[in-house]
């Protein structure tokens, strides 16, 4: 599969057409940005870590009944997906307070939820991506009632799943954004599962190996990545 005209380029990838309409190639760079792309920089090696961990997790979501935009992984680098319309409402799952909640309701960081908190947010650079409720999403005509319901269904299922999985691997879930699309009439996941999309702490060191390192300057930032890579993969 080839790589044909460029429909998009995001703060993290590229996505191109190829000969089947249906299919598109998302590549992974090793830009790296923050506090709306204020803050850029280079990662060495993460766009090619962020494709084989969102291949691994996109592979055992879909083993577990997520459907997602997931095809195949093409190399290094590129991955084949679905063609999906992006729904422009991004999911945040919460299961310890950090990053953002912490901010917004001044809540001491590392607090562990009773439950798992979701949030929505309005994917629109130019507003900063807003935090808004279901009622909101459903004024602006983001989604169905139909269609929210499912989202809100399957971000829990796989929050659940991620949640295990990464138990196992010895690293706490803090919370992670999702994406989705619609393609040929279903809701699928979409875009990437990473330490770019995630937070990752360490369950005994409580030390952060996630896109955190870049945002606070703490440094070690690849070789971070490269640990959940490990983990992952093992």
């Amino acid at each position: 599969m080839q790589k044909k005209k460029q429909l998009y380029e995001g703060k993290a990838k590229k996505v191109y057409e190829t000969d089947n309409p249906d299919l598109l190639i998302q590549e992974f760079k090793d830009d790296a940005t923050a506090f709306d792309a204020t803050k850029r920089g280079t990662i060495k090696t993460k766009g090619i870590i962020n494709n084989k961990i969102s291949k691994i997790l996109f592979e055992l979501l879909e083993s577990k009944g997520i459907e997602t935009h997931f095809v195949k992984q093409l190399d290094d680098r590129h991955m084949l997906i679905k063609r999906v319309e992006i729904i422009p409402l991004e999911v945040t799952m919460r299961n310890t307070v950090a990053g953002g909640m912490a901010k917004l309701l001044g809540i001491e960081e590392g607090l562990k939820l009773k439950e798992p908190v979701l949030e929505y947010h309005y994917k629109d650079d130019s507003l900063h991506d807003p935090l808004i409720n279901n009622y909101h999403a459903k004024a602006l005509k983001l989604v169905t009632d139909e269609e929210l319901d499912f989202i809100e269904k399957k971000s829990f299922e796989i929050n659940n799943i991620l949640k295990a999985f990464f138990d196992r691997k010895d690293l706490d879930l803090i919370d992670f954004k999702l994406e989705f699309g619609r393609h040929k009439g279903k809701i699928l996941l979409a875009d990437e599962i990473s330490p770019d999309t995630c937070r990752f702490w360490d369950k005994k060191t409580r030390e952060k190996l996630d896109k955190d390192r870049f945002r606070r300057d703490l440094g070690r930032i690849e070789e971070a990545y490269q640990e959940v890579l490990r983990r992952v993969t093992s």
